[in-house]
């Protein structure tokens, strides 16, 4: 074995671009392409959310039609919960069939942020990183690049593995402690979907949430937004929802404060706020474990309305600002709620985020969190503090004045 060819062998070793290997750039290149060349596709895997000691896992659907269609269905693996992003002609929307109604968003999404779901927010983070880097692990390429997320700045790098193929296979999303805050496995993806913009209809939501609230005996009325705004506005608007409720005569559901499934008509146990379903108070309050320092509990004021009993929290101090909460109720008709801001992944659902307030549903109740003072890490902060299980306290805050 002469000199050249044991050198040779040990660039090899090394990695570095012999005989055809794949280097970095090469691979970005190529799932570039292929990224770009489809018209459609679909993507479905499952995705985990990684808050402190909890895991809060989904099943996704992505759905892509090249001209900016995007329909990605997130369904919660505790509770059932679905939610639908939909993006066509017409705008951006949230939807919750479950509550017959739908955020309308005047925003830019996918393209503003980085999405761990969608192929194309993943190729713009690869081939905006000029220092992406690139190991092989098991026959499959693990490229790290930075990424995008205005609204949680402590996500800063991701990893994206791919096979031979060019196939995606994993997604990983670390903060800057390094720790793995989301992680998307890919169960399957189809590059010749044959989808089309009919594929793309919020009508076919409303339809199909109708068909949902026609199921469901236990439905009550609409509630009135108007109501909800007038109870927060001075420190924003407050959107209201039904949610669907047990069975009449159903025992198992009212002994265990249980939702039900309105497809499968059974209960389950996920909730951790006790509710009333048939008028709507809430029998426990759900205080934020997290709150601005030199600021305190100042109010608490319960409203009565169509539907039940609203909760309004409000907070004094260097950050004022006040918290709705309310059980959430599915409306009669299809309601559409126009917001000025993004959707935003928040630990077991999607929420409306604006400039300086958040709407969001869990376990159930409904939470309209508002602001003047508050930055949007601090409104994300206190939001994430109300869905873990130990928040659920009856009584007073202990830092109340």
């Amino acid at each position: 074995m002469n000199i050249f060819f044991l050198f040779k062998y040990s660039l090899l070793e090394k990695g570095d671009v012999w005989c055809g290997k794949k280097n970095s750039v090469d691979v970005v290149k190529e799932f570039s392409n292929r990224v770009n060349d489809t018209k459609s596709y679909v993507l479905k895997g499952t995705m985990e959310i990684y808050s402190d000691e909890d895991t809060f896992t989904y099943s996704v659907e992505a759905n892509y039609l090249k001209d900016n269609y995007y329909k990605v269905k997130l369904v919660n693996q505790t509770n059932n919960h679905e939610q639908v992003i939909l993006r066509n002609q017409d705008g951006v929307y949230v939807i919750t069939p479950s509550l017959n109604k739908s955020f309308k968003f005047q925003s830019e999404w996918p393209d503003n942020s980085s999405q761990s779901y969608l192929l194309k927010a993943i190729v713009t983070d690869l081939t905006k990183d000029a220092e992406t880097s690139m190991e092989t692990v098991d026959s499959k390429y693990v490229i790290k690049s930075k990424v995008n997320y205005p609204n949680n700045t402590d996500l800063t790098y991701q990893k994206v593995t791919l096979d031979k193929d060019m196939n995606l296979n994993k997604v990983e999303v670390y903060n800057s402690s390094d720790a793995l805050k989301i992680k998307v496995n890919v169960g399957s993806i189809d590059f010749k979907a044959g989808l089309s913009d009919s594929d793309f209809k919020l009508e076919d939501y409303i339809k199909e949430s109708d068909n949902t609230q026609n199921n469901n005996s236990g439905s009550n009325s609409s509630t009135n937004q108007n109501n909800a705004n007038q109870n927060s506005n001075e420190n924003g608007n407050n959107s209201n929802n039904k949610t669907e409720e047990c069975k009449d005569g159903d025992e198992t559901c009212k002994n265990n404060n249980a939702s039900c499934d309105p497809k499968k008509e059974d209960c389950t146990k996920n909730n951790t706020t006790k509710k009333d379903k048939t008028t709507g108070v809430l029998e426990d309050i759900v205080y934020p474990l997290y709150i601005p320092s030199n600021t305190y509990l100042s109010g608490k004021d319960k409203v009565d309305t169509d539907n039940g009993e609203r909760v309004i929290l409000t907070f004094g101090g260097d950050k004022n600002f006040v918290l709705v909460e309310e059980v959430a109720v599915a409306s009669n008709e299809f309601e559409i709620i126009p917001v000025y801001g993004d959707p935003l992944m928040l630990n077991d659902t999607i929420a409306a985020l604006s400039e300086n307030s958040l709407y969001w549903t869990s376990n159930q109740v409904s939470y309209y969190l508002a602001g003047n003072d508050l930055t949007t890490d601090e409104i994300l902060n206190i939001a994430k503090n109300m869905n873990q299980s130990s928040s659920v306290v009856s009584g007073s805050i202990t830092n109340e004045k």
